[in-house]
């Protein structure tokens, strides 16, 4: 039975890194990034990032629709790394694609999630330990976020909350 592991925490707590870590025994990887690379900053970013992950992974760079990408990932995958729920969220955001906290692309991905094509490790931002937002639309992906992550944390078989590089099992 394949298996769903959630990894939160704030920006920069290692929750990737942790995740790198799971998937590293296996010997059948996939990574599905979610980031675009929308200024030098974030090409950066995303340099630094596939320098860090091991060759062996497959990647593909999903910006909106994740059902599709788990759908097709190769026969034989054991293991799944999915980078990052929050920054997803962010995406279909940006493209007006959420509408009374919901879409079909965020749909689609929960019920993937239901039967899992092969252990997935789920990454995500825990949002909703700062300061409270000062204007409506900020609240409101604060909420999405929030939400989001209570019914990934509801499916998943471990949950992990990383606090300064430290990985703690909440679930």
């Amino acid at each position: 039975m394949n298996r769903i592991t959630l990894i939160t925490g704030g920006s920069r707590s290692g929750k990737s890194k942790h995740a790198l870590e799971l998937a590293a025994s296996y010997n059948n990887k996939a990574f599905i990034a979610t980031a675009e690379a929308t200024d030098d900053e974030m090409r950066a970013r995303l340099a630094r990032h596939r320098r860090e992950r091991d060759p062996s992974f497959h990647t593909w760079e999903e910006p909106v629709d994740l059902a599709a990408a788990l759908s097709s990932l190769p026969d034989g995958t054991e293991v799944l790394v999915l980078d990052c729920v929050t920054v997803w969220l962010g995406n279909l955001a940006h493209r007006d694609k959420i509408i009374d906290g919901t879409s079909p692309e965020i749909e689609a991905f929960l019920d993937v999630l239901n039967a899992p094509p092969c252990h997935l490790i789920l990454v995500t931002n825990e949002v909703g330990m700062g300061i409270i937002p000062g204007d409506s639309a900020t609240r409101r992906f604060r909420d999405l976020a929030g939400s989001i992550n209570q019914q990934l944390a509801e499916k998943a078989d471990k949950v992990i909350l990383t606090v300064c590089g430290i990985p703690l099992r909440v679930k």
